[in-house]
């Protein structure tokens, strides 16, 4: 959950690991793993243009892209990788429906125009949800993110808006690693 990673309350450090333009969610969630458990989806996150990721991406770690990341397909595919417990995503620009879903799924994803060409690959990223900064902790550099209204970053800190459903008895509570599709469909 993105509220364990958080340093000060605020901040998050990560690794970055660099997409490019355009990263659909069929690449970042694979068809023929959809409808498996979170944890399952997230073991064949990327396979098809980064084979071996999952294996190397590490918890607090963060996706920097630029234009358009999450575009597609409504699939949750943030629900993949909020099971990867990866820091979050940062890009250039941000698809809208691909946003709504890591608010539900609890992943943090800010867009910051320019990110793309400010961390490299392996550098450290430090982000500030307080400000909505993201910095290059080897350069200094630092861009402005765009703000996210609090009750959307407090979603995505608590987990997205399925434990925020359960503790209101609007659903039933996930069983284990059960895909979020089920515990909606009561």
């Amino acid at each position: 959950m993105l509220e364990d990673q958080m340093l000060d309350g605020q901040m998050l450090d990560g690794q970055v690991w660099r997409f490019g333009d355009d990263i659909n969610t069929d690449l970042i969630a694979p068809t023929p793993y959809i409808y498996m458990p979170a944890k399952e989806q997230a073991k064949h996150v990327f396979e098809a243009n980064r084979p071996g990721w999952v294996d190397q991406v590490g918890a607090g770690d963060f996706i920097v892209a630029g234009r358009n990341f999450g575009m597609g397909s409504s699939r949750p595919a943030p629900m993949a990788l909020a099971a990867l417990s990866i820091g979050g995503v940062l890009a250039d620009s941000i698809n809208a429906l691909f946003f709504r879903n890591c608010v539900s799924f609890g992943l943090l994803a800010l867009e910051c125009p320019g990110v793309s060409r400010l961390l490299e690959e392996g550098q450290c990223a430090r982000v500030s949800i307080d400000d909505f900064t993201v910095q290059n902790l080897g350069t200094g550099a630092t861009l402005s993110a765009v703000p996210i209204p609090s009750s959307l970053i407090q979603l995505m800190r608590r987990g997205g808006i399925f434990p925020l459903l359960e503790s209101e008895g609007l659903i039933r509570p996930r069983q284990g690693d059960e895909p979020a599709k089920e515990s909606a469909q009561q």
